[in-house]
């Protein structure tokens, strides 16, 4: 049984969490890691390797 995780960003260090639906999302689309970065950081990392196309 799934229950809520939370995890420490890797580039800012703030706890966030993982819940079920993402955890669910994950497994749905074959992703077998955890996020190891926040919502925020991800979304910035995703605009900034966008850039460089």
């Amino acid at each position: 049984m799934l229950t809520d995780k939370k995890i420490v960003c890797r580039d800012c260090n703030q706890e966030f969490v993982f819940t079920v639906g993402e955890q669910e999302f994950y497994k749905e689309k074959g992703f077998e890691n955890d996020p190891v970065r926040c919502p925020d950081c991800r979304r910035a990392k995703k605009a900034q390797s966008g850039n460089r196309r």
